[in-house]
């Protein structure tokens, strides 16, 4: 049996020093024509949810999303080179994507807040990209619930590699977010507290596996192996 596994990216898969909120502040004061006060809350939330909020934070009437997305296009492109030099992928998050890229049966992607763009640059800044197959991800454009995007990347799989609606879907993620969305959308989750969310707050929201991080790649290959075969 096949096994869709989808990885958030920031505090994941990636430390982004600070480089996220900056790239929402300069999208923010591109669409506003105004420089941000108060800044971007994220924590798991996706793109759409972050600039509207922004911009209620700020009593302003939200502008098209075409215009918020090019902004957020244009302010995470100028962006990369300071995420490389800044930023730096997470402790064993390279082995880890690599292992399951390897794996025969599972098809390895992200579902991130963050839009296709910025999703692509912030795992191309440390050499990542290569490792996803970033054409069946579910991104922050998508929809504005984190939930909603599990059906988007399970229907671009299907669209993509041919396999049923109903594969098994695993989501790895550092947020309370990403175990909302497995438990709300019948997927599995595999919560790593690599973020800023300990382990007992990511038990506390649903999360029947936590890890510390993505050091034990073997481990994760097991467990992942487990829910291939229906046997967790």
């Amino acid at each position: 049996m096949p096994l869709i596994v989808l990885w958030d990216i920031d505090h994941t898969l990636i430390e982004n020093s600070g480089v996220s909120k900056e790239i929402y502040a300069a999208a923010f004061e591109s669409a506003a024509n105004r420089a941000a006060v108060y800044p971007a809350r994220t924590e798991g939330r996706t793109d759409r949810l972050i600039l509207g909020g922004m911009f209620r934070d700020h009593g302003l009437e939200l502008p098209t999303w075409e215009r918020i997305l090019t902004a957020l296009e244009t302010a995470g492109a100028a962006r990369e080179a300071e995420l490389a030099r800044r930023g730096r992928d997470l402790p064993g998050a390279r082995e880890a994507l690599t292992a399951v890229a390897a794996e025969p049966k599972m098809i390895s992607s992200v579902l991130t807040g963050n839009i296709q763009a910025n999703a692509r640059v912030k795992l191309r800044a440390f050499g990542l990209d290569g490792l996803l197959d970033m054409g069946c991800g579910a991104y922050g454009a998508d929809a504005a619930d984190r939930a909603d995007l599990v059906d988007v990347a399970r229907k671009r799989v299907h669209a993509a590699h041919g396999i049923p609606l109903d594969t098994p879907t695993v989501l790895i993620g550092d947020t309370p977010r990403d175990v909302g969305a497995a438990l709300n959308s019948g997927a599995h989750i595999i919560a790593v507290a690599s973020g800023v969310h300990s382990a007992d707050e990511l038990g506390q929201a649903g999360a029947d596996t936590v890890l510390a991080d993505l050091t034990d790649g073997a481990a994760l290959v097991r467990h992942l192996r487990a829910l291939e075969h229906g046997a967790a």
